[in-house]
């Protein structure tokens, strides 16, 4: 065997590998601005993407998309590849956090005090006090069929003693 065998990429495999980086090139037009900024990459590349961004034309945007796949070929894509799967996991925690937090307001409001135990014991910064207080406004303003303030506040400290 020499060389040249070993080295072989079929014609599948290296459409397979264009395509994926095209795809990392579409998840790169997605981003914020800001989420954009925190990536390392080729300032080329970088302008593509803000240009992609900008257009209105399907076609127009999917040959750009090809010209970004192009050039990622020219990179090691493994970087960026990594600084998406961070931001996409960043985003899933922050989704699961504020669902928890969601979740703790309203077995709170339903009156679980095995919970509010449970947020002290962990969180021991919070104020015992003003948490109590704030599950019973919500729970008076439930009971009254008032709108939800009480609740949206009790919501934010829950997530600010989250944050800290």
């Amino acid at each position: 065997m020499n060389e040249d065998e070993i080295d072989y990429i079929s014609k599948t495999q290296k459409k397979r590998e264009a395509e994926a980086l095209q795809k990392l090139g579409e998840k790169l037009v997605k981003l914020s601005r800001q989420q954009l900024g925190e990536i390392d990459m080729p300032e080329e590349i970088r302008e593509a993407v803000v240009l992609a961004r900008a257009m209105k034309s399907h076609g127009a945007i999917r040959r750009q998309m090809q010209y970004i796949g192009n050039l990622m070929r020219k990179i090691d894509s493994e970087t960026i590849q990594d600084a998406i799967t961070e931001i996409e996991e960043g985003s899933y925690r922050k989704a699961q956090a504020f669902k928890e937090t969601e979740k703790w307001r309203d077995e709170l409001i339903a009156g679980n005090k095995a919970l509010m135990q449970e947020i002290l014991d962990t969180y021991p910064e919070a104020d015992r006090q003003q948490l109590s207080q704030l599950v019973r406004n919500a729970i008076k303003e439930k009971e009254k069929n008032n709108p939800p303030k009480s609740s949206r506040v009790l919501f934010r400290y829950l997530n600010s003693i989250r944050i800290k």
